[in-house]
């Protein structure tokens, strides 16, 4: 079995473009909340949200015409470009050799979705753009990546939601491990709709102002959108290469709840940790670090606070969640949260938990209030969990030459 190290990250959020940008913002304590503006939120209580600012698609493609990819996939290229650029390949080596493609979403192109169900419902199918409908698949996520880098790898789009970019990054790991690729791109893209906004505004779990994980007078979820790419490449090659190395994968861990399709399970989430650190070959008391799925909601936070307790016990390690920051990006979500430990490791600080006033004490955790904290990590782990009972868990760790 091959050893997996990240070599390259790309990130577009709404607190900053490219890993360096990205980084900085966390150690800041940057807030990425702004006012809607991508879709008309008339009628609803609250217009906030954590949307990316001047993105421009045409800056980052070269082979596909952006026109014809919506914006998920947009962000999926540019992320995946930044990357390569970051990881100090050559393209042309990428597509000489086994790279592929896997990314994560919850919508695929929900802005395209949008528009075509106010097309109908304004003036009926036969008013539908038809060239649009060509957008929509999310299957064109991973696809576009590939055409634009000319890959040959295989791209495969994995639809399971909110912790669809680790499980994109299991899948990666995989293919390299078990040698059927050499690169692999992969992590997770979506875009800011009013379709999710909606749903979740009806379940009442849309807050007003800000995101406050774990916090006794937290409100809810802010909707928001980016995309997150990491290089994975064999230590083998990036040793042969000189290639710098933010963190070592050391695997991970997936369960379904099979129980409810909203609520999530805290059994299978103490399950899918026990089993993240088993295939990892890491002990709880290894892991100094844990970026939580941390979405803001009541149930959410008391349940994942609740498998974390189950398992560690007393000997917790700090929890913070980056969603307080860039909001919740839906399949985006746990591959920016991927970058977030990468980086975490390599400049050696723990993500805080912004909007912080006083800890809920059904939580009870130390969730790195408001400031950013200097931290030597060895391990650390990602929480990852979905509508579905989709649950998924990625470990990573200092590498030490």
């Amino acid at each position: 079995m091959r050893r997996v190290v990240v070599t390259g990250i790309g990130a577009v959020s709404s607190v900053g473009m490219g890993v360096k940008a990205f980084a900085q913002a966390l150690k800041d304590g940057v807030s990425g909340v702004s006012e809607i503006r991508s879709f008309d939120t008339t009628g609803f209580a609250s217009n906030k949200g954590c949307e990316v600012q001047g993105f421009e698609p045409e800056q980052w493609m070269q082979r596909v015409e952006p026109g014809t990819l919506g914006r998920s996939a947009q962000f999926a290229v540019a992320a995946a470009k930044m990357a390569v650029a970051d990881a100090g390949v050559d393209p042309r080596e990428l597509s000489s050799s086994r790279c592929g493609v896997s990314i994560g979403t919850t919508d695929g192109e929900s802005q395209v979705i949008d528009k075509l169900t106010e097309q109908a419902v304004r003036s009926g199918y036969a008013s539908i753009d038809y060239e649009l409908t060509r957008q929509v698949p999310s299957h064109r996520l991973s696809f576009a990546i590939a055409r634009e880098l000319d890959l040959r790898g295989g791209a495969v789009t994995i639809p399971t939601a909110c912790s669809a970019g680790n499980y994109a990054i299991g899948y990666a790991y995989d293919s390299i491990v078990l040698g059927d690729t050499n690169f692999m791109l992969c992590g997770g893209a979506d875009s800011i709709c009013r379709k999710t906004f909606a749903g979740f505004y009806r379940l009442g779990t849309i807050a007003p102002e800000v995101c406050q994980p774990f916090d006794a007078h937290r409100k809810g979820i802010l909707t928001g959108e980016g995309a997150g790419v990491l290089l994975l490449e064999s230590l083998d090659s990036a040793l042969a290469r000189g290639a710098k190395i933010y963190a070592e994968v050391l695997g991970y861990g997936l369960t379904c709840d099979a129980d409810h399709m909203v609520a999530p399970n805290r059994a299978s989430i103490a399950r899918c940790i026990r089993l993240a650190h088993q295939n990892a070959g890491v002990q709880a008391q290894d892991i100094d670090y844990i970026c939580a799925h941390g979405t803001g909601t009541v149930a959410n936070d008391i349940t994942e606070a609740g498998a974390i307790h189950e398992v560690f016990g007393d000997g917790k390690p700090p929890v913070s969640s980056i969603k307080s920051m860039i909001g919740h990006t839906m399949g985006a979500a746990s591959a920016l949260a991927s970058i977030a430990c990468a980086v975490a490791i390599k400049d050696g600080f723990i993500p805080p938990t912004i909007n912080h006033r006083e800890t809920d004490p059904n939580c009870n955790l130390d969730c790195v209030p408001n400031h950013s904290r200097k931290a030597s990590l060895r391990v650390v782990q990602n929480n990852g969990f979905a509508f579905g009972g989709n649950n998924a868990i990625t470990i990573y760790a200092h590498y030490d030459r």
